[in-house]
């Protein structure tokens, strides 16, 4: 692989250096409890739509509260200020730390930070979309979680819009809709389903476009207005087939580029013969503790 300019390695190195620097304190092997979470399949048609809740799917960073304590899909301890998990309900809640509509990078930023006394944190909502405790199934779910947090009557504390619709045209309306308005997609969960850790059928995202997780371990120089800059990502996905992203990035994202070892999302369409993504492009950076989504 052809080594990068001289001026991307000393950027890139620095923002490696940086995200360390600004990760909260390493938590002890003990501390790092990863939470059994039930995770989406993707949606290819083929159901009875009015038989699911439908729900936004989120672009925030997914937050995992036992009843005493927030942590990330990973196991992390997320620091949040004391007054923001104070008056939660202490029963487990499944959800999404959640600033607004394409801040991810906010979100995630203000997590990674660890930082307690950061303003920023009034910027960030909990969004519970289940209750991953709950014996019921997942209609009782909707029903309880609108009753449990209105009791808790925290500002910065809601459960997810969760609505039905009557068929696939009206399905696919409100997926136009939220993506006109700056929004990822949907999720569909059947209603009579049960909260069950890992992959499930039960749980279906709905977006314009393939998504997928890759880890990054090198890069192409770019050429022309890019030289000195970065061209492409070289990523492998979790599998280990490993292929180039070039296209997606900022100019700024082109000068600092993800950091060797982070994980990033990147956008697709569809799979060639050799099951190399098509088209693929960069979306963003995932929580550097995040694990990867295994389902390409």
């Amino acid at each position: 692989m052809q080594p990068l300019p001289h001026r991307l390695g000393v950027r890139a190195l620095c923002v490696l250096l940086g995200a360390l620097l600004l990760a909260p304190t390493a938590a002890t092997a003990e501390d790092v409890v990863p939470p059994q979470v039930m995770l989406p399949e993707i949606y290819h048609g083929g159901i009875d739509v009015s038989k699911y809740w439908v729900s936004e799917k989120l672009d925030g960073v997914r937050g995992y509260w036992n009843g005493k304590i927030l942590r990330t899909r990973a196991g992390h301890i997320i620091h949040a200020p004391e007054w923001f998990t104070a008056g939660w309900p202490d029963v487990p809640m499944d959800g999404e730390l959640w600033v607004a509509r394409g801040h991810f990078a906010e979100a995630s930023a203000i997590i990674r930070r660890g930082d307690v006394d950061d303003p920023a944190w009034h910027k960030m909502h909990f969004m519970v979309f289940d209750l991953p405790a709950d014996k019921g199934s997942f209609d009782e779910h909707v029903v309880r979680m609108r009753k449990l947090l209105k009791k808790a009557d925290v500002a910065w504390l809601h459960p997810i819009r969760q609505f039905h619709v009557a068929d696939v045209a009206a399905l696919k309306a409100e997926l136009d809709k939220v993506v006109a308005a700056g929004g990822e997609g949907l999720v569909l969960h059947r209603g009579t389903a049960h909260y069950q850790p890992g992959r499930s059928k039960d749980l279906l995202k709905y977006k314009p476009y393939d998504d997928a997780e890759a880890r990054v371990v090198g890069y192409s120089p770019g050429e022309g207005k890019y030289k000195g800059m970065l061209g492409a990502l070289i990523v492998e996905r979790p599998d280990g087939l490993r292929f180039k992203i070039g296209s997606g990035f900022s100019d700024a994202e082109r000068a600092k580029p993800p950091p060797i070892g982070s994980w990033i999302t990147y956008r697709y369409n569809g799979l060639t013969r050799n099951g190399v993504p098509r088209f693929a492009r960069f979306l963003r950076v995932r929580d550097l503790n995040a694990p990867p989504d295994e389902k390409q």
